[in-house]
């Protein structure tokens, strides 16, 4: 698959711009997966099984080349990714791009945030600049995981490899979107929140899009509940922290 371009400004809180060197992810998140509706919204893709069989942007390192002297002064974070998984569990080829594109992204001075449902490399750790390194994990419950991000990488295995860049001296977070109601997984946030204790950001947010939510009686007080926690537990760790818009709907988020 060939772009025209790549890198483009963004409003989400990982980083001022982003891109997207993959169509599509086979994690196949089911929560659902916002990135999917868009795709086929705007006929990138047809069905969820072409969306599960990503497609490299072939032109990605050439397209870098002619955009990043071009934007380098205006970014202050670049996110991989918004709308694919810059790290996809069992896909070496794309983790590899990955890296590639982070070492010319570093080589141009510009800082970058990576987001996964993958393993982190352990090589993260060498490049040169001070990047942010995330995952996303909202349960512990490896049988609900498997059932909602069947492709994903299993999430204590994804949970080691984020603390091993932390041990290393990179800055790390978790992001704990989209945190299930009660009637689709039974589970104690505090235990989630203390085996993450070591990151230096967390970020949490509600589930949208899924009717699931809107059953359980009191969600909103719910995620209100679990958004305070966080707050909480963040500023007992002194750790920082994001409430995702539309998730404390109560009291000013942070």
């Amino acid at each position: 698959m060939i772009r025209k371009s790549l890198i483009y400004k963004t409003g989400v809180e990982y980083g001022d711009y982003t891109l997207n060197h993959v169509l599509g992810c086979s994690h196949g998140c089911k929560y659902p997966c916002y990135a999917y509706m868009m795709a086929k919204r705007f006929g990138k893709v047809k069905t969820y099984e072409e969306w599960l069989q990503p497609q490299i942007v072939e032109n990605t390192l050439e397209l870098l080349q002619k955009e990043l002297p071009r934007f380098k002064d205006k970014i202050q974070l670049l996110h991989l990714c918004f709308t694919t998984d810059p790290f996809m569990y069992e896909h070496d080829e794309i983790a590899q791009l990955s890296i590639e594109v982070l070492r010319m992204a570093n080589a141009h001075g510009v800082r970058c945030s990576v987001l996964t449902k993958g393993l982190l490399p352990e090589s993260l750790a060498e490049l040169p600049l001070r990047n942010e390194f995330g995952i996303t994990a909202v349960s512990l419950n490896e049988q609900f995981i498997q059932e909602y991000e069947p492709g994903a990488a299993p999430i204590h295995a994804r949970i080691q490899s984020l603390k091993t860049l932390h041990d290393q001296g990179c800055r790390t977070w978790v992001s704990i979107e989209p945190y299930p109601t009660p009637n689709m997984v039974q589970q104690d946030l505090a235990e989630l929140l203390e085996v993450i204790s070591f990151t230096d950001k967390i970020i949490f947010g509600r589930l949208h899009y899924n009717k699931i939510v809107s059953q359980y009686n009191g969600y909103q007080e719910f995620y209100n509940r679990c958004a305070e926690q966080v707050i909480g537990f963040c500023n007992q760790r002194g750790i920082d922290y994001h409430i995702k818009t539309g998730t404390l709907k109560e009291k000013e988020a942070k």
